[in-house]
């Protein structure tokens, strides 16, 4: 073979940048590059991603009940965002101040129960020969609370806790109080062609984001309210802490109603068979309320989102980022469902104005 022939046979080395070969290797080595650095900044960023994501809920509920309030009071933006987040002050400080000492009372009460009740399953589980006892179950329930991810340990302390409230509500309500100029500001770092989409992309999840919260609030006061006033009624000890804890744990789909469940029912039983089960029939009755009347009406028509999608979410979020993840893993799979809607409607359009340009050459 010539020497001729063997240069004409050799391939192009790494040193040949000019090369198409080289250049395509080159684009996808940095395509995986570019995703390791974006995962790993996703793991070191957790705190402040899961405290922006808070932020952006905590500005859309305060811009739907702004919105809300707009229907009946015909007055500037700026004064109905201050009544909706005065009436929030005023209902958190009449809950947790004037009620707050019965409440501490009640909850040392209710952790006495809860542990009581504990042993007695584990008692009963153990006289119908099942291994398992009472420690086995506390030291499950230590394990799952501390299990939660990096996130929960950022924060865990009071003073980091109450730090990162803070931050998140200063930063939803500068979002809050007019949204469009931060609209236009992430707009502003896209090209001119992709800002269209990008504003009916924002417009749809802002719109799906105050349906949802709109619900969920709803649903916390139907089912905070309802349980309180049931289980007042039926003379359950701790009616009113169990109501609070029922709105709360609300917030949480499917995972929620489980937690709030479970302390009903051993509450419940704590008074005997008879309140046990009045307590078992009042959980029931508020969940189905919930579940068939309020999130059909108000949530699934906005985002019609899958209980077993939600629940994955919330396994995953909170293994990941901890508590924050489980409280916005149900928003953030709303906006992530809105996205590839709306991209799956854009790739449409698209085919079709090419197909019709085709036909029309």
């Amino acid at each position: 073979m010539s020497e001729k022939t063997q240069r004409h046979v050799e391939e192009p080395g790494p040193s040949e940048v000019s090369s198409l070969l080289v250049q395509t290797e080159i684009k996808r080595a940095s395509v995986w590059f570019t995703l390791a650095i974006a995962v790993a900044l996703v793991a070191l960023l957790a705190q402040p991603i899961m405290l922006v994501m808070g932020a952006l809920v905590l500005a859309t509920m305060m811009d739907g009940g702004t919105r809300l309030l707009g229907r009946v009071l015909p007055i500037p933006r700026g004064w109905r965002l201050t009544i909706v987040l005065l009436g929030a002050v005023a209902f958190m400080v009449y809950t947790f101040y004037l009620t707050g000492s019965s409440l501490a009372a009640q909850a040392q009460a209710m952790r006495a129960i809860v542990e009581s009740q504990v042993a007695r399953i584990g008692g009963w589980m153990q006289q119908l020969g099942i291994t398992t006892t009472p420690d086995d179950l506390k030291s499950l329930a230590q394990q799952a609370m501390s299990s939660m991810g990096r996130v929960t340990a950022a924060v865990g302390t009071a003073v980091g806790a109450i730090t990162s409230g803070v931050m998140m509500l200063v930063l939803a309500i500068f979002i809050a109080v007019e949204p469009k100029l931060y609209e236009r500001g992430v707009a502003w770092m896209l090209p001119m062609d992709k800002r269209s989409h990008f504003y009916r992309i924002a417009d749809r999840m802002g719109w799906t984001l105050r349906r949802l919260m709109f619900g969920r609030i709803i649903g916390m006061a139907v089912e905070g309210v309802g349980t309180w006033l049931l289980l007042w009624a039926g003379g359950v000890p701790m009616a009113g802490l169990l109501g609070i804890l029922t709105g709360l744990f609300a917030f949480l789909p499917n995972i929620g109603s489980i937690i709030s469940g479970a302390l009903i029912i051993l509450v419940g039983f704590s008074g005997g068979t008879d309140t046990g089960l009045y307590a078992f029939g009042v959980y029931m009755a508020v969940q189905i309320v919930d579940g068939y009347l309020i999130v059909p009406m108000v949530a699934k028509r906005a985002t019609d989102l899958a209980p077993a999608l939600v629940l994955a979410a919330q396994i995953l979020f909170g293994a990941l980022f901890g508590i924050m993840g489980l409280f916005l893993a149900d928003p953030i799979v709303a906006m992530a469902k809105v996205y590839l809607e709306e991209r799956s409607k854009a790739l449409a359009e698209k085919r079709r104005s090419e197909s019709g340009l085709s036909l029309d050459a």
